[in-house]
């Protein structure tokens, strides 16, 4: 018997910047559109929650700290009463939920991103392999627990953020757990527009679009908007003006040969894009080519992977006899 379709939803929304409780209540009223909508999976851009830090890409790391306290202050922890109230409103409406967000764990801060199912259960809580350039500057990085795909009701679920698409091998190490949805959670592309191709919408829409062929799955890319707010706060002068604009949606959902499926709205605009999506049609692009099985040469080159979690403090019990080496 074939599984029924599921409709999937991809959030193209200028974030609550900066605000916690703002951001968490624009999350639940997103979660209630899309399930009204018949949706059974929603999924959020990259730090969704509080907002991209776009200021750490426009002036000095001096100039940025009036922005630290405050950012700080409003990003999440991952099992703290907001993430609760998420996963709360996941099973109230029935709703798998990919959320883009910044983890507060300690002193630290990592990009992350929470997978709830919809009985509002947290399926996994992954950071961030690597943060991308002047990123490291704010965000800490995971380890190799973070690159997996789990077993789900709705298929085998995985995600990733932004320039996490960029790497080979991390790519093949999802794509070797036979993923079969992906969410490429992006934050918006505005930035240095006009001056630097790589990071905007043309390179990297395609990253999520040859993701899907390449995995053979498919990849639900939710991007953000910068709104005219955040312009105001952050762009203090003609040249950060230049450099960072309003607009950069470009949320697009992909099928497994790389087919766009959902009608793409302007950058400048927000909603959520949706479309129907049928797993049974991978089987048609694995028997094309599968680079983790039949498409693959391991007698020529194979990847050496360790998703062992890296613990930065482990505690030892020191046998009794210590005392006396001392």
């Amino acid at each position: 018997m074939s599984k029924p379709l599921l409709k999937v939803a991809a959030v193209q929304v200028a974030p609550a910047f900066l605000d916690l409780e703002q951001g968490v209540q624009k999350t639940l009223g997103l979660i209630r559109e899309a399930a009204a909508a018949g949706a059974g999976l929603i999924a959020f851009p990259e730090c969704w929650i509080p907002g991209y830090p776009w200021w750490v890409w426009l002036d000095s790391p001096a100039w940025g700290m009036q922005f630290v306290a405050r950012h700080f202050a409003n990003c999440m922890t991952a099992d703290g009463p907001e993430v609760r109230r998420i996963a709360a409103a996941a099973a109230d409406h029935g709703i798998w939920v990919v959320l883009g967000y910044s983890e507060r764990a300690a002193g630290s801060l990592y990009i992350a991103q929470l997978i709830i199912d919809a009985a509002g259960n947290i399926v996994s809580a992954r950071r961030k392999l690597k943060s991308t350039h002047v990123e490291r500057t704010i965000f800490g990085e995971g380890d190799g627990s973070d690159i997996k795909v789990h077993a789900t009701e709705i298929g085998r679920l995985g995600a990733l953020c932004c320039w996490e698409h960029i790497n080979p091998l991390t790519k093949y190490a999802m794509f070797a757990q036979n993923e079969q949805i992906h969410v490429a959670s992006w934050p918006a592309f505005s930035l240095y527009s006009g001056k630097a191709y790589a990071l905007g919408p043309q390179l990297n829409n395609a990253l999520s679009q040859v993701y899907a062929a390449e995995g053979q799955c498919f990849v639900v890319a939710p991007c953000g908007v910068v709104s005219p707010q955040m312009i105001e706060m952050l762009c203090d002068s003609p040249a950060k003006h230049d450099l960072l604009q309003a607009g950069g949606g470009y949320a697009m959902i992909f099928a497994p040969d790389g087919k766009p499926l959902a009608t793409p709205l302007t950058p400048t605009a927000e909603g959520l894009l949706y479309a129907d999506i049928d797993i049974e049609m991978i089987a048609y692009a694995k028997s094309a080519a599968d680079p983790t099985g039949h498409y693959s040469r391991p007698d020529v080159a194979r990847l050496l992977f360790n998703a062992a979690p890296t613990s930065r403090t482990p505690w030892v019990q020191c046998p009794q006899s210590f005392e006396e080496t001392v």
